[in-house]
């Protein structure tokens, strides 16, 4: 099998096994804030429950902006798409803002754990992606072939 089609299985497989991973993410965030979590946001002072709501935004932006970028690759990875819109800028991850680590530490425990999954899920897409956009590395010299070509010019 060629190098080419390995590496885009390869990376049909990782993105659909991230695009899983933040859907399942996003479903827990949902029924988190919207159900099991309401309780222990309710006993919380006025001042953390703001915290508390500005910090389950930023988890449900961090996992749009994850599952977006995810469906780019995945229709490109299905023919949907080519790969040069696939790279366009306007297809690229977003930038989200971090989370208050002051804030977090006060927030209870469901709510960070889901903080710093969102956190952590979008710093390795954010990478997948830098690896997905930066040039191709220039092959590099091989020491024996360098020492060869050196002996050659010499004799």
């Amino acid at each position: 099998m060629p190098d080419g089609v390995a590496q885009t299985q390869l990376t049909r497989k990782l993105v659909d096994s991230l695009y899983v991973e933040a859907m399942v993410l996003a479903d827990e965030a949902r029924a988190y804030f919207e159900d099991h979590g309401v309780e222990a946001r309710d006993s919380l002072p006025p001042a953390q429950r703001v915290g508390y709501a500005v910090e389950s935004l930023k988890v449900t932006t961090r996992l749009m902006h994850v599952i977006a970028w995810l469906l780019t690759w995945r229709g490109e990875a299905n023919g949907e798409i080519d790969a040069e819109q696939a790279r366009h800028p306007d297809r690229r991850l977003g930038l989200t803002a971090r989370s208050d680590p002051t804030m977090v530490d006060m927030l209870p425990e469901g709510a960070q754990r889901l903080i710093v999954a969102s956190e952590e899920l979008h710093k390795r897409v954010r990478r997948l992606e830098q690896d997905l956009l930066a040039p191709p590395e220039e092959p590099k010299a091989s020491p024996a072939r360098s020492l060869l070509g050196r002996l050659e010019r010499a004799f």
